[in-house]
C-alpha cells in the first residue's frame, strides 16, 4: 500500500490549509487550558515545538508528546461541527477515497479481529467514531449474526450509518447514557489521538463493555519513524485535531490505569518510509545524506526497511488490544 492509494495529496493539503485558517476564527490561547500528561499524569515536561497556535510539550517521565495548554472541550466539540475544513474534510477528501481505504484498511482489520476473536461472531460489536459505518459493516459480511452499534456523534454519518442498518448511538462515547456492560468488544480507529481528555474516554469504554470484553484501538505511535524523522514537519502533526501522541510503553501505562489488561501493543504501519519519501520527492523536505540514499535503492530495500520498522515496535501507526478486567 502506498499513500496516494488513499490519501490524494492535493486534496490533503488543501485541507491543511483550511485547518489553519479555521484556527484563527474558532480558538484563542488565552483560553487554553494546561493539564498534566495525559498518559502518566506527569507534571514536568520539556516543550517540544510550536506549530500554529499549539504547543506540543514532550513528557519527562513517559516521553508522551501532547498539546498543553489545550483548548477547552467544548470548543474543539464546536470546530468539529461547525468548521469549513471538516466539512471539506468529509466530502473532498474521505469520500472520493472512501472505497479504497475500505478494501486496504478496513476489509483487512475486520479479517484480523474475526479471526482473533471468534468467540464474539454473535455477540454486540461496537465502533466508537464509526463515521460512515465501513469497518462495521466489512466485519458484517463475516459475522453475519452479530449485533453491530455505531456510536457516532455526527449528524450525517449518524444517518448514512442508519440508513446501512446499523444500530446508531448519536452521541459523544463520554455522553452515552443506558449501555453499561452491553458490548462484547469496543473499537476505535484513528480518533485517541483527538481525545481531550484520553483517562475519561477510557473510563467510559471500560463501563461499556462486558466483564472480560475487549477494546480494540488505533493511534499514532510518537516514537515512529515519520514522525521522528518529520517532526513538527509531520502532516499527522495536525492541531488541533491531533493533541496526543503516546507510545508503546505510555498507552500501556494509560490503559493499565483505568482497569485493562494489555493483551498486545504493535505498530503494524505500512507507510512510514512512504510517507517520508513523498515529503521529500514532493514538497521539499531536506534530510540528511543517509536517507537520501535509501531514497535512490529499489523497492526491495525500502520494504524490507519497513517490515524493519514493525518488527521493532517502531512505525508510526500503533494498534493495542486490552481486555477490560
Amino acid at each position: 500500500m502506498k499513500e496516494e492509494d488513499i490519501r490524494n495529496r492535493k486534496a490533503f493539503n488543501h485541507y491543511l490549509k483550511m485547518v489553519s485558517r479555521d484556527v484563527d476564527n474558532y480558538f484563542c490561547v488565552d483560553n487554553f487550558i494546561k493539564i498534566n500528561c495525559p498518559a502518566c499524569s506527569g507534571e514536568k515536561f520539556t516543550k517540544a515545538f510550536t506549530k500554529d497556535l499549539f504547543t506540543y510539550v514532550l513528557c519527562n517521565q513517559c516521553r508522551t508528546l501532547f498539546v498543553n495548554p489545550r483548548p477547552q472541550y467544548e470548543v474543539l466539540n464546536q470546530f468539529y461541527a461547525k468548521s469549513p475544513s471538516t466539512k471539506y474534510w468529509v466530502k473532498y477528501f474521505f469520500k472520493p477515497v472512501m472505497e479504497a481505504r475500505r478494501n486496504k484498511i478496513f476489509k483487512p482489520r475486520a479479517e484480523q479481529i474475526s479471526q482473533k476473536f471468534p468467540e464474539f461472531k454473535n455477540g454486540r460489536i461496537g465502533d466508537i467514531g464509526a463515521g460512515f459505518g465501513l469497518f462495521l459493516e466489512e466485519l458484517r459480511k463475516i459475522w453475519g449474526n452479530a449485533e453491530y452499534v455505531a456510536i457516532e456523534p455526527s449528524v450525517e454519518m449518524e444517518k448514512i450509518c442508519r440508513e446501512k442498518g446499523l444500530i446508531v448511538i448519536p452521541d459523544m462515547l463520554e455522553d452515552i447514557k443506558d449501555w453499561n456492560e452491553k458490548f462484547d468488544v469496543l473499537t476505535s480507529f484513528e480518533l485517541f489521538e483527538h481525545l481531550y481528555n484520553p483517562h475519561n474516554f477510557l473510563k467510559k469504554v471500560n463501563k461499556l463493555l462486558k466483564k472480560g470484553g475487549y477494546f480494540i484501538m488505533t493511534t499514532l505511535n510518537v516514537q515512529g519513524f515519520d514522525i521522528q524523522l518529520l517532526w513538527e514537519q509531520s502532516k499527522s502533526v495536525s492541531p488541533p485535531h491531533h493533541l496526543n501522541f503516546f507510545n508503546p510503553d505510555s498507552i500501556r501505562c494509560l490503559m493499565e490505569k483505568n482497569n485493562f489488561q494489555v493483551i498486545s501493543i504493535k505498530t503494524p504501519g505500512k507507510l512510514d518510509w512512504d510517507i517520508v519519501e513523498g515529503m521529500v520527492k514532493n514538497e521539499n523536505i531536506k534530510l540528511d545524506r543517509f536517507w537520501q540514499l535509501i531514497i535512490e535503492k529499489d523497492d526491495k530495500t525500502k520494504d524490507q526497511f519497513q517490515q524493519w520498522l514493525v518488527k521493532n515496535n517502531l512505525s508510526s501507526h500503533m494498534m493495542v488490544e486490552a481486555k477490560k478486567l
